[in-house]
């Protein structure tokens, strides 16, 4: 890849118009304030390949949902080893022994926000990490992509068996309104049977004077 063509691959990219780089080098595309998405997913998507080139785990963190209906309109995406492991221990009593915490307070992390054109905009960056980065061999870039395909497809196999457990419900709702109302009918033909032998025994005794 020449100059121009890597150029024009970030430019594309930051445009939103592409989720990953072409590029023969590995070249790393950096976030900056005011680079934007077509979506959120889009946004992941940048930072979590950004995180692997560099060398760390991106971790999706906190959002911002809208009071009105709940959507979503900002969201944090940081690194894994942000925060503290808090210790429960003493308020429950004795505990076994913790495994070892994979957090660092690290601050590593990118504010992105939905704007009025309908875009996901980064509106801040933080860069450095408290930690040594470790970049992952390609053999573990693939697994990684081997695993995440994998995911896909098992939720898609589980969005199908959800969208066929709603369909078997909606016939066997059916059904049961079927059977409902045959019931129903059984029930008014026998209370019918009843009302007229309730009826004929009010009249047998005349009939039997008649004869």
């Amino acid at each position: 890849m020449d100059l121009d063509e890597g150029v024009e691959a970030i430019e594309r990219f930051t445009r939103g118009e592409i989720l990953a780089v072409p590029c023969e080098a590995d070249l790393i595309v950096e976030p900056h304030e005011g680079m934007e998405f077509e979506s959120e997913d889009a946004a992941k998507i940048f930072y979590d390949e950004y995180a692997r080139r560099v060398g760390f785990v991106m971790r999706v963190m906190s959002c911002r949902r809208s009071e009105r209906d709940g959507r979503i309109l900002a969201r944090r995406l940081g690194c894994n080893k942000e925060g503290y492991c808090v210790s429960i221990r003493g308020k429950f009593g004795p505990v076994r022994k913790p495994r070892p915490s994979t957090r660092e307070g690290c601050k590593a992390m990118i504010h992105i926000k939905f704007n009025k054109s309908g875009r996901w905009v980064i509106t801040r960056f933080i860069k450095e990490h408290n930690h040594p980065l470790v970049v992952a061999p390609r053999e573990a870039r693939q697994t990684m992509d081997e695993k995440d395909k994998k995911i896909q497809e098992l939720t898609v196999e589980l969005r199908n068996k959800k969208k066929l457990c709603a369909a078997y419900q909606e016939q066997l709702t059916a059904f049961m309104k079927i059977v409902e109302e045959h019931s129903n009918q059984l029930s008014k033909k026998v209370q019918n049977v009843v009302n007229n032998l309730k009826e004929y025994e009010s009249i047998e005794p005349q009939l039997l004077q008649q004869r």
